[in-house]
């Protein structure tokens, strides 16, 4: 009885996070198709016919797989983040708190959230995609593990910034100071092989070189690192980050005063 119970708020909690997104879906769903729009325009058409094959594909094949990555990346990220927090700023939260919901179905619920988000995005910038170039599946299981590894991740390192979070500005600094810079050197331009040594293997410390070496696989059968280690690696940061969220929350960090 209570597992059903628990189940129903689940469901519930998802369901109000999945209509929130698709409710201003101008704000959510929207941006993600005209910024990657700009992207295959500028670095694949104007940028891409004047440089060379890379791993046996065009530069827009090769580009592809990081963009719609990057999409997932700050759609999930995004979602949970300003969504948690829009709920301690307004106090709502609140009535999260007092429902008989234990902390892990709660932070299940947001980051379930995030996930629909990016996958959704996700869905609609690789439709996308395929107006500017063509993509083929090389082993759809290494798709099915690293998206939704992906957008979990990213739920999870969302929340944990919409706790600590004071202001909105706080919302803002990780997303542009923290994410966006390893977004670009996360390998979605340029193979790592092209670097110097140095940083190179200071590339290896990027967690998003990982996630799209490791979708670039899925899609075109090409990394630049071995991609079983990569799935390991987003796997063990999905674990470690979720009970860190969940020490977090039964500590009351953020949420009680």
């Amino acid at each position: 009885m209570q597992a059903k119970v628990y189940w129903i708020a689940f469901i519930s909690l998802l369901r109000k996070e999945i209509k929130r997104f698709l409710r201003i879906w101008v704000q959510t769903l929207l941006p993600p198709l005209v910024t990657m729009t700009l992207y295959f325009l500028i670095f694949g058409n104007l940028i891409g016919q004047r440089l060379g094959s890379i791993g046996g594909y065009s530069y827009m094949q090769y580009i592809a797989p990081g963009l719609i990555m990057m999409s997932v990346i700050t759609a999930a990220y995004t979602n949970v983040v300003t969504s948690f927090f829009g709920m301690r700023f307004q106090r709502s939260i609140e009535e999260l708190i007092v429902a008989p919901l234990p902390n892990y179905l709660l932070l299940a619920g947001f980051v379930a959230g995030g996930v629909a988000r990016g996958l959704l995005v996700g869905l609609l910038v690789t439709l996308l995609a395929l107006f500017f170039t063509q993509l083929h599946v090389y082993n759809i299981f290494v798709l099915l593990a690293i998206v939704p590894l992906t957008t979990i991740l990213f739920s999870l390192a969302g929340f944990t910034n919409g706790l600590f979070a004071k202001t909105f500005d706080d919302v803002s600094i990780v997303p542009t100071f923290i994410l966006t810079p390893l977004t670009y050197l996360g390998g979605i331009f340029y193979s790592i092989d092209l670097l110097p040594n140095f940083w190179r293997h200071l590339s290896l410390f990027n967690p998003i070189l990982y996630i799209v070496n490791s979708f670039r696989y899925g899609l075109l059968g090409i990394s630049d690192i071995p991609v079983v280690s990569a799935l390991f690696i987003i796997f063990m940061s999905c674990v470690i980050l979720f009970f860190v969220n969940l020490y977090l929350l039964n500590r009351g960090k953020g949420i009680r005063t």
